[in-house]
């Protein structure tokens, strides 16, 4: 049962020191109730005094505010804003805070490009909000999927919507002007890695008229590689050796990669299906900026 806790923010978005498609983050929630067993963020509720990142969740309240003082500056250039790089926006909670709808309508009216990656289905509650965005700027809507096997699936991202309902709401988004996309990761080796899961991952991501597919083997550090590891111990103890030998640093031997991504790269030919998510970007912002200086003219 999570404990919710209300907080207020004296910002609304992180500038991110990494070189990414994106330059700013923006989380309306500090922890997670999907549960995922491989969540990089864990780490993060150490800054709150708290362990208990899936089952402490903090709700910035004045975050709607905050965002707006940003949007509203002067010195604001419509960067691309990543929502939920942290935390899902659209975890359980917010059916009841109805915090996004209200960060769309700053998108909107700011005409302020963003990216929106979910294991939820509750994204398609903002439906006309995401479409109406998506016709003034360029707007990304992602799914995360990394199993089709439900039985498997429910045990290592257990607050999730089912992974036939993401591609449900992924092939919805794919009729307005959003670019869509599939983020499939992190793998897990010898768990997910399966060239039937591969393959069936990329043919719905194909039936459901992605941009996209962004595949990413998984990587293990902190506090995650010991949550991660205590799961595979009680759940997977088959693999707990294969994985501790494969792991002797944060990410997989070089040798297991290149096998992984062979295969991935050969399905991901069959399916016809790019692993760029910048080039839609890239295009749709360069038409925003031209619609722009059109006015001008």
């Amino acid at each position: 049962m999570a404990n919710y806790k209300e907080m207020t923010c004296s910002s609304s978005c992180s500038k991110l020191k990494r070189k990414f498609p994106f330059s700013w983050d923006l989380n309306i929630y500090r922890g997670c109730e999907h549960g995922c067993k491989y969540c990089y963020a864990m780490y993060s509720h150490q800054y709150l005094g708290s362990e208990q990142y899936f089952s402490d969740i903090y709700i910035k309240t004045n975050i709607v505010e905050q965002l707006e003082k940003q949007l509203f500056s002067p010195s604001w250039k419509r960067e691309v804003i990543n929502i939920g790089g942290v935390t899902d926006s659209y975890q359980p909670i917010e059916a009841q805070y109805k915090l996004m709808p209200d960060i769309l309508r700053l998108m909107i009216k700011y005409k302020t490009p963003c990216i929106i990656s979910t294991k939820s289905d509750l994204i398609l509650r903002d439906y006309d909000l995401i479409a109406e965005l998506s016709e003034i700027t360029y707007v990304n809507v992602a799914a995360t999927i990394t199993c089709m096997d439900e039985d498997i699936r429910k045990k290592i991202e257990p607050g999730g919507a089912e992974s036939l309902s993401r591609f449900a709401m992924l092939k919805e988004f794919a009729k307005t002007n959003a670019s869509t996309g599939l983020h499939f990761m992190p793998i897990i080796p010898y768990l997910t890695d399966k060239r039937e899961n591969v393959d069936s991952l990329y043919s719905h991501a194909h039936d459901s008229h992605v941009d996209y597919v962004l595949p990413g083997v998984l990587y293990l550090r902190g506090k995650t590689r010991q949550s991660f590891f205590d799961f595979i111990q009680a759940e997977y103890p088959d693999l707990y050796e294969p994985l501790q030998n494969l792991y002797k640093s944060g990410g997989a031997g070089k040798e297991y990669k290149d096998m992984l991504y062979s295969m991935v790269n050969e399905i991901k030919t069959k399916y016809n299906l790019s692993s760029s998510y910048s080039s839609p970007m890239k295009e749709k912002l360069k038409q925003s900026e031209n619609e722009q200086l059109s006015l001008f003219n």
